[in-house]
């Protein structure tokens, strides 16, 4: 099988998809907007051509990469796992003529009030929510619904730009930052009150082969928003027990109406007093390094299970589910240049065999704005057998490792 990989140099992790599918035996094409000299040995090897384009978001550069490709040689696959990828490259795919995830599902998983639109006529529970370029349908979408509300880009990614808004006043100057007074066009939810997860796949014809269960502490937005909190999120080793049915049973419910074939999945859900809310869902692996979680936690290779999917439509090995695996996000004290870590040393005796990893910019590296997310500054990831062990583990290391920062 001969598979094209959208940018596969960065960010870093990207190579590991074309790591997985030279594994599974694949011919892999990149396309990408760096060089190929900038790449190191291993990456070379497990490229058998590489196209290079100005902006892999660009549908005519694109287009036109992928029928260079195609002039030469047959090509299977368009694959993408980003984000922002997802739409154009469905656009391209569609194009092309290359089997894969269509402009349609791609959309729907893009634009957040459709996507809602078309779960809640299938009977999925979601927040109430409106996608408008007026103020206007804001302000009556406001007086219908009450506050608080939600307020993002109508394609934004997680927490990405997102406002929660308590009162008129707060709304008005929400809607000059985002530029809706100015024509932007804006997705406004009910605020869901409740616990946040996730709920990933590796799906093969829209059929789950592969499903993790994660749990943030605390919630995204209030995590996005605070320094003093060092937030985690957690993926269980206790997703097989019956509890999680209710998630299991809606991620599937979401992904069939989406019309999401084979690809990887991201669902984002909410429980609360009024019970499991959909939230938001991609056609593409979670970012924040969680894959290298599932397979710290499972013992497994989940890039090659993706691969694996791709190129032969069946799973090479199961997770252990021996341990639950998670990250915490480690902030600095201020804005300025990291000067150094307290606690570090201690927390790194007492849990050695249990660190998966951990990264800490060395003294003088400028820090990063809190809103950059959970790995721009200083993180480390744990794992063990014992989920709530876990979780003491990871809030004992927010209570002792301090980035100091002038």
């Amino acid at each position: 099988m001969h598979v094209l990989l959208v940018e596969p140099f960065f960010p870093r992790n990207q190579r590991e998809f074309a790591r997985a599918l030279k594994k599974a035996g694949a011919r892999v094409t990149g396309i990408g907007e760096y060089p190929a000299d900038a790449f190191d040995d291993d990456l070379k090897s497990w490229l058998d051509a590489y196209e290079r384009v100005p902006n892999v978001c660009d549908e005519g550069a694109l287009y036109d990469a992928v029928r260079r490709v195609q002039g030469r040689e047959w090509v299977d696959r368009l694959e993408a796992t980003i984000e922002a990828h997802i739409l154009p490259v469905a656009k391209v795919r569609e194009a092309t003529h290359i089997p894969g995830t269509t402009v349609k599902t791609a959309f729907l998983c893009r634009d957040k009030p459709a996507m809602k639109d078309a779960l809640r006529a299938g009977g999925v529970p979601c927040a109430q929510s409106t996608g408008t370029s007026s103020v206007d349908e804001v302000r009556a979408f406001a007086k219908k619904v009450g506050y608080p509300l939600i307020l993002k880009p109508r394609a934004a990614a997680g927490a990405a730009g997102t406002y929660r808004v308590d009162s008129d006043g707060e709304l008005d100057q929400v809607l000059r930052t985002i530029g809706v007074d100015r024509g932007a066009s804006v997705a406004v939810e009910e605020y869901i009150e409740g616990h946040e997860g996730f709920f990933d796949t590796i799906c093969v014809g829209g059929q789950v082969m592969h499903e993790f269960v994660s749990h943030y502490y605390p919630n995204v937005l209030d995590a996005m928003r605070h320094r003093w909190i060092s937030p985690q999120f957690i993926a269980t080793n206790r997703s097989d027990q019956p509890g999680y049915g209710e998630v299991k049973g809606l991620g599937r419910k979401v992904i069939g109406l989406l019309g999401i074939g084979t690809s990887a999945t991201h669902m984002e859900w909410f429980y609360g007093p009024k019970g499991l809310k959909f939230s938001e869902i991609g056609c593409r692996p979670p970012g924040v390094g969680a894959w290298d979680l599932y397979c710290a936690g499972n013992e497994m290779d989940v890039y090659g299970e993706w691969a694996m999917a791709i190129v032969h439509g069946r799973p090479a090995e199961f997770p252990s589910r021996r341990y639950s695996a998670g990250m915490i996000a480690l902030r600095p004290t201020q804005d300025g240049r990291i000067a150094g870590y307290e606690g570090l040393e201690a927390v790194q005796s007492r849990y050695r065999e249990w660190i998966i990893d951990g990264h800490f910019p060395a003294p003088g590296t400028p820090t990063q704005p809190v809103e950059a997310g959970f790995m721009a500054n200083a993180w480390m990831r744990l794992r063990h057998p014992d989920y709530d062990r876990l979780r003491e583990m990871l809030d004992t290391v927010g209570q002792t490792v301090k980035v100091i920062a002038r």
